[in-house]
């Protein structure tokens, strides 16, 4: 499964699904100090609440599984219509500008137009007679969901601990849920600092730190 999911998607997929663990924990502190609210936690909330993160974030895995496997397909379409302008221009020169249209954004700033334009002869001589692959969904697209999905759903298991074991103490569980939460956050953003080569340090700080500026802005929109 590592050979179809990059770190980076893992590490993505992992961290929308925890944000989405937070926007129901930390919402019930938001109700708690709204003017005028003394209602006593009702019996079994911490139970209610455990189940509905969990449908929740299985819900986000199959989304987030089944959106990556579309930008895989949407990649393939992008390339086939490519190859299809490359080989049906008329002239080798429309075929250059094909090229150039497709890559000089990327390669203008660093290579120059003669190396530029040697590399492009290249790759219209490589493609020419290419054969476009297949648009559908492949095997490879289910692979990479069915990982997606799974490290989504694993990402959240420790986070959903805390509400299940101490559901007899609804507080107890929601602090025990945000704390492993924003621990699991800084885990992660420390991982992405060693996949980048960014300071670890600063990056796992960073992470815990602006998914609660996010869930504080998705909140009271209802997020």
């Amino acid at each position: 499964m590592a050979r179809f999911l990059t770190p980076i998607d893992a590490l993505t997929a992992a961290i929308y699904s925890i944000l989405i663990v937070l926007t129901f924990t930390l919402t019930f502190t938001v109700i708690k100090r709204w003017p005028g609210y003394n209602q006593p936690i009702p019996e079994g909330f911490s139970t209610e609440l455990f189940y509905a993160v969990l449908g929740a974030s299985v819900a986000w895995a199959l989304i987030d599984g089944l959106m990556l496997a579309l930008l895989s397909l949407l990649e393939r379409s992008e390339k086939h219509r490519f190859l299809q302008a490359l080989q049906a221009a008329d002239s080798d020169e429309d075929s250059l500008a094909v090229i150039a249209d497709e890559f000089d954004f990327v390669l203008e700033p660093i290579a120059s137009e003669t190396k530029r334009h040697q590399l492009y002869a290249d790759v219209l001589e490589h493609l020419r007679d290419s054969q476009p692959r297949p648009v559908g969904f492949q095997r490879e697209d289910f692979i990479e969901a069915l990982g997606t999905a799974l490290v989504a759903m694993l990402a959240v298991l420790p986070s959903l601990l805390p509400l299940w074991l101490l559901r007899d103490d609804p507080l107890a569980a929601l602090r025990g849920a945000n704390i492993v939460s924003f621990v699991m956050l800084f885990i992660l953003g420390y991982r992405w600092g060693v996949y980048t080569g960014a300071n670890r340090w600063k990056t796992g700080l960073l992470l815990p730190s602006f998914g609660l500026a996010l869930v504080a802005i998705a909140i009271p929109l209802g997020g």
